[in-house]
């Protein structure tokens, strides 16, 4: 499976990619051919060789089905449970099992270099692609500067484009022979030009960076990145633990920190052994609301935000890393039904209306949606637990 949530860049890095744009590079839209005209300009003005840059750019095209993947995101509506359920089999684990013994060195290097456990590094590995069995066909080339052409994200497009001239350059790309996901992430862990460019590693030592074809360069570039995106070792991410149903509901949630013991005075309890980490701050999450599943998460689990924008694949992934490291299979609980696509629009829309920021009507029960609804819910005297029900949507 390949990533739809996209992880946006630095602002630093975006304001500069654009300024020192040349004044006649086409930003965005237009017709194509004058657009693929002005990045070939800016890249020659960028210093790179006219021939290289003719040969990466020859018959670059636009790519109907790449824009057509950017606009289908339903798999993130699903709910907790669905989702992880879906993403999570028998045979997933045993493979993430096999893989950890089959590169138990690369994991060791990795371990003791950046402080990444295998767990949450193979959980990545597993969702992306399938521990590299799937790793997308779009061509990338003509994906990014087809998400460059289209006004949406341009920002954060283009620059990927020169990224992956640069990896041409090196040796590192094809043009007519490199793909990998729609939104132009390449290789094993599915990474975009410019994350390879800055956290790249040859972790098989034959000279080249290929996330494609080599697992120890895939999971060696991967856990750097978690590294410089703030991984911190020897810590832990998640645990599942229980919560008593007096709590207050108003303080669950990624914006509330408190230290692990403090929820642990509160009633809270790991579901089974000991408390990870009592003297880190930590988040109640429930992401079906008070009656299913609950989760205690800690300042990794943030980083994982940079991976991935997606609230239920980023706990999903998560959850999974602490399956493969031994947790048991999570309790599910027995929550209040959630909404439809079309409810979560409606609740969405109305919540725009009332003034908040939802991040985007689009069906999907992301972090600020889930913000929004539990300030309404404190505000209305209902629990403030941000699962959006039918009764929630009807009071409003």
């Amino acid at each position: 499976m390949t990533r739809s949530f996209m992880r946006f860049l630095p602002a630093a890095l975006t304001a500069l990619a654009l300024s020192s744009a040349p004044a006649f590079a086409q930003q965005c839209g237009g017709s194509f051919s004058s657009f693929v005209n002005g990045l070939k300009s800016e890249a020659v003005s960028r210093g790179h060789d006219r021939a290289t840059v003719d040969r990466f750019f020859a018959n670059a095209q636009q790519s109907p089905s790449v824009l057509k993947a950017d606009r289908a995101q339903g798999v993130f509506q699903l709910d907790f449970t669905t989702f992880s359920r879906r993403l999570i089999s028998a045979n997933r684990i045993q493979n993430g099992t096999a893989k950890g013994k089959q590169y138990a060195s690369t994991f060791q290097r990795i371990e003791q270099t950046y402080g990444v456990p295998r767990g949450i590094l193979s959980a990545f590995w597993a969702f992306e692609t399938d521990f590299g069995g799937f790793q997308g066909d779009f061509n990338t080339r003509n994906a990014l500067i087809t998400l460059a052409h289209d006004c949406r994200r341009p920002e954060l497009f283009r620059p990927q484009v020169f990224a992956a001239l640069k990896l041409y350059e090196k040796g590192d790309f094809s043009p007519t022979g490199t793909t990998g996901a729609w939104a132009g992430e390449i290789g094993q862990v599915q990474m975009l030009p410019l994350d390879i460019l800055e956290n790249g590693v040859d972790g098989d030592g034959d000279g080249h960076v290929r996330l494609k074809e080599s697992a120890p360069d895939a999971l060696m570039s991967g856990a750097k990145m978690l590294h410089s995106l703030g991984w911190r070792p020897n810590e832990p991410w998640l645990q599942e633990v229980t919560v008593p149903q007096n709590l207050d509901w108003t303080q669950t949630g990624l914006q509330t920190q408190l230290r692990a013991s403090q929820w642990a005075s509160m009633g809270v309890k790991p579901r089974s052994g000991a408390m990870l980490a009592p003297n880190l701050p930590a988040s109640i999450l429930l992401p079906q609301g008070r009656h299913g599943p609950a989760f205690l998460v800690y300042p990794n689990y943030n980083v994982l935000f940079e991976w991935n924008k997606s609230f239920v694949y980023v706990l999903t992934a998560a959850y999974f890393g602490t399956r493969l490291e031994g947790a048991p299979v999570f309790n599910a609980g027995t929550p209040d039904a959630g909404l439809s696509g079309a409810q979560m629009k409606q609740l969405q829309q109305k919540l725009v209306n009332r003034g908040y920021d939802v991040g985007g009507v689009d069906g999907i029960l992301g972090e600020k949606t889930r913000e929004a609804v539990q300030a309404v819910q404190k505000q209305l005297g209902m629990p403030a637990d941000a699962w959006p029900t039918p009764a929630l949507l009807q009071r409003m």
